[in-house]
């Protein structure tokens, strides 16, 4: 389960925010010039400068005049040049228009885990104001350990499989000593298969890597827009670097300062407004699957559900029965986007009738699973770099169940699961690098938000 900052939706920015904040000649100084216009090299010490000198072959990709190469970084920014390296995967779209070109527009959907190439490639290049796409080269970076670059990976799919199916809601020891078994065996098997790399994805290295891209895309400043937890990403890089910031757009930005316990409960709070909305619409509407009264009834409808699936999984059509876990996932994969709601009525509505594939098929799409049984990277990364972010939410299944009150506070139907999500980073096998502070970017640029009070 993401437990920090989700990237669903890929956020879509306000068309005419964006394009005056990025457009706008007073953020910072021109970033046109190519590579004589980069950052003073006393500014880079001598054992960096092979990474921010090299230069980065590109070829065509993907299509529709998409262009890709990989970038080099070390493993250790404590320990670069030691030939211990990572290749990164970028990808870019060239400026269309015939005008001035403003440098490169660097783009993050989200997650963490979430592919930003992916995003670049699907959505942004093609998305965005064609002002703005007109005037920078559209550019991403998948962050180290996600997607093309480097990816984490932990189990294999038959386990994803029996992992997405361990009971979160757990009644007594015997169900919670299989959940906290589940996670550990997660996170020696991130160990196993990624401990080259585990210790080394934080939101400051890939920030890191961030100015090693700038410099190597010949950018004298830095101009990104970044989503969700992209904007954590962002303000990152600005608190490391403030005087190399150029134009910043952060679409919903996060408090630095929060705790894991803090961000998750939070989270928790945010799916119950949203399924507040969605019963809200619901019980308008004729054969709503939660009855036609209040949302408290529609509440209490899916709560029984849930709880008649924790002892009664119903068939889905394959070979994975859709119990309370699944189901509990395939709910909260709609409660990103209301375009999900439709679908998720239906759902609902044959899953009670005993019919489970619909809230499977929303799952299988939260989790990046796809027809075949192969599952994308999202679900590796994502608690790869939270775990090394910040400490713990919870360190012992005591403490998750002294909170599950105020988590079912926030959100009667999805506090318990949520909690008990939160439990997973207690066993993460390599210590936190991180901790809640707040990200100053004194002497940077004026940095857009969007959509954040």
């Amino acid at each position: 389960m993401h437990t920090r900052h989700s990237s669903r939706p890929l956020r879509t920015l306000g068309a005419a925010l964006t394009a005056a904040a990025l457009l706008s000649s007073g953020c910072s100084a021109d970033a046109s010039a190519p590579r004589a216009a980069s950052l003073s090299k006393r500014a880079v010490p001598a054992a960096l400068k092979p990474y921010y000198e090299q230069a980065l072959n590109w070829r065509p990709c993907g299509g529709a005049d998409f262009e890709c190469a990989t970038l080099k970084a070390p493993l250790d920014y404590a320990k670069p040049g030691t030939g211990r390296d990572l290749r990164l995967a970028v990808s870019r779209k060239k400026a269309t228009g015939t005008g001035r070109r403003l440098g490169s527009l660097l783009v993050n959907p989200g997650g963490p885990g979430g592919s930003a190439v992916g995003y670049l490639q699907s959505f942004a290049a093609v998305g965005y104001p064609a002002r703005v796409r007109a005037r920078y080269d559209m550019v991403a970076m998948d962050p180290r350990g996600v997607a093309e670059s480097e990816p984490i990976t932990c189990l294999s799919d038959k386990q994803m499989d029996t992992f997405t199916q361990t009971d979160q809601t757990p009644d007594g020891r015997g169900e919670t000593d299989r959940l906290v078994a589940a996670y550990k065996k997660f996170a020696r098997g991130c160990a196993t298969h990624s401990g080259r790399i585990l210790g080394h994805v934080s939101t400051v290295e890939a920030a890191r890597d961030m100015d090693v891209l700038r410099a190597a895309l010949g950018d004298r400043k830095l101009h990104y827009v970044g989503a969700s937890y992209g904007t954590f990403l962002g303000a990152t890089y600005a608190d490391l670097y403030p005087r190399r910031v150029g134009r910043l757009v952060l679409d919903g930005a996060l408090d630095p300062t929060l705790s894991s316990r803090r961000i998750n409960r939070d989270q928790t709070a945010g799916f119950e407004t949203a399924f507040t909305a969605f019963a809200k619409d619901c019980v308008r509407r004729t054969g709503c699957p939660l009855g036609t009264g209040s949302v408290a009834t529609a509440r209490d409808r899916l709560g029984a559900f849930f709880a008649r699936l924790d002892s009664h999984p119903v068939r889905t059509g394959e070979s994975r029965a859709l119990g309370e876990p699944l189901a509990t996932i395939g709910v909260i994969s709609a409660m990103y986007d209301e375009t999900a709601w439709p679908q998720l009525r239906t759902a609902l509505r044959s899953a009670m009738g005993g019919h489970g594939g619909g809230l499977l098929n929303l799952a299988d799409l939260y989790y990046e699973r796809d027809a075949d049984g192969s599952y994308a990277n999202l679900m590796y990364a994502n608690p790869a770099v939270n775990c090394l972010d910040l400490p713990p939410a919870f360190r012992t299944p005591a403490e998750v169940k002294k909170a599950v009150p105020d988590f079912r506070k926030a959100s009667p139907v999805f506090g318990k699961a949520l909690a008990w999500a939160a439990l997973n980073c207690a066993y993460w096998p390599v210590r936190p690098t991180g901790t809640a502070h707040p990200l100053h970017a004194r002497g940077a640029a004026p940095i857009v938000v969007v959509g954040t009070t």
